[in-house]
């Protein structure tokens, strides 16, 4: 955030505020972008920057196969596997990203993504289980730096165009997500799964020297302690009941989001079917297909319709999973007909977990705005909480139900997220 917390350290957790920026600091009948060059975001790094970071949480789902042979790894501990990159994730949001109002901007980003590169390359060489999901927790925690750039690019644009940059950095993230999938299976299928994090780790340590450079130092003025700022986030989700039910709401379907994924490998994998790496990674590339429904979404939620649309979304989900049962239980067809099937369930699914999260965001985003980022950091937390249960959980199911299973309890997600909806 360009705000600042306030000069009263006496005040409670439920009472912490920022300050607005200094007056000396606002133009006046001029573009601040063109005016001062270095206060301008570098709109296509910052968005490439969170796509990068971000695949190394979602990568892991398509590796599951691999990584769990490589370790001799039952097939239930394969939502393990998927899980503890995205609990990493979380618990760096709720215990890192909030030190962004304690400690200097640049040195916290290059920090983290220094331990991320670290993390990435440790993988590589790991020699046991135990330490392969020690080091997926700290990559996945090193990851919410994600969630310090967002402020950072906020601090450095004029209130008016905020929208705009920070939905455009989004852009990035979310193409990061739906693209994780397929470079990782392309990776694994021609150098094999350490591939990825070789490439991960190359990628990262290119992404923080870079940043080093380019990303602007600013040094919050805090006046309060880190133990109450992490006590305000409790104070924020208890008292705005719109925070609390839409983090909620998209934790379920990202559980149903994780459900699919983490398990759609072994159907793809397994007769009738038979896929590559490579033919799974063109299959993962259907999903980014559902990216495209964000824009009509926010356009849609602007005009008050966010209601409508969330429903549209949760049914939208649960048909999706009813074509992919029928579509990866089927005893007869060809396979054309079956991946077809498979696909466009796909991107069902991710247009409804697209679509209820756009919604949410918009709608948590018109709330207190001296408490944007923490408000953010709730909810992209509690969300990733909900995916890293359902991709735990998603492997239980797959062992003992197999893909039925997996798109009946989809399908009773998606009608827990719709009696959520207000």
């Amino acid at each position: 955030m360009d705000d600042t917390i306030s000069e009263d350290a006496t005040m409670t957790t439920s009472q912490i505020s920022v300050r607005r920026e200094p007056a000396d600091e606002k133009l006046v009948g001029s573009n601040r972008e063109s005016a001062n060059p270095r206060r301008r975001v570098p709109v296509a790094l910052f968005a490439v920057s969170a796509g990068v970071i971000i695949t190394n949480i979602f990568a892991p789902q398509i590796l599951i196969g691999h990584m769990a042979a490589a370790f001799e790894l039952r097939e239930a501990a394969g939502g393990v596997i998927a899980m503890i990159p995205l609990l990493g994730y979380a618990m760096g949001l709720f215990f890192l990203v909030p030190l962004s109002d304690l400690v200097e901007t640049r040195r916290l980003v290059v920090s983290m993504l220094s331990v991320a590169t670290l993390a990435a390359a440790g993988i590589v060489f790991v020699p046991n289980a135990a330490l392969l999901f020690a080091l997926l927790f700290i990559l996945g925690g090193a990851c919410s730096a994600i969630q310090v750039l967002m402020p950072a690019a906020a601090a450095m644009t004029e209130p008016e165009h905020r929208g705009r940059v920070l939905g455009d950095i989004m852009s990035g993230l979310m193409i990061g997500i739906l693209l994780s999938r397929p470079a990782a299976s392309f990776l694994a299928g021609t150098w094999g799964w350490k591939a990825y994090y070789v490439a991960s780790a190359a990628s990262m340590a290119l992404l923080t020297s870079t940043l080093a450079f380019r990303l602007p130092r600013r040094r919050p003025v805090q006046t309060v302690s880190y133990p109450q700022l992490i006590g305000s986030l409790w104070e924020l989700f208890r008292n705005e009941p719109i925070l609390r039910q839409r983090s909620i709401a998209a934790a379920i379907v990202m559980a149903a989001f994780n459900f699919y994924w983490t398990t759609i490998v072994y159907v793809l994998q397994s007769a009738p079917l038979e896929l590559s790496q490579r033919g799974i990674a063109v299959f993962a590339l259907v999903g980014a297909g559902g990216a495209f429904v964000t824009p009509l979404v926010g356009r849609l939620t602007d005009r008050g319709l966010g209601a409508r649309v969330t429903t549209v979304a949760h049914l939208t989900l649960m048909a999706g999973f009813g074509l992919a049962a029928l579509s990866g239980l089927a005893v007869s067809g060809s396979n054309f007909v079956i991946l077809v099937g498979l696909g466009i369930s796909a991107l069902m699914l991710d247009m409804g977990v697209l679509g209820e999260q756009t919604v949410g965001r918009t709608l948590i985003n018109q709330l207190r705005p001296e408490a944007r980022g923490r408000i953010n950091a709730i909810f992209v937390g509690v969300f990733f909480i909900g995916g890293a249960i359902g991709s735990a959980v998603s492997g239980m199911l797959w062992a003992n139900g197999g893909w039925g299973a997996i798109c009946l309890g989809g399908v009773c997600l998606g009608l827990l997220a719709l009696a959520t909806r207000k």
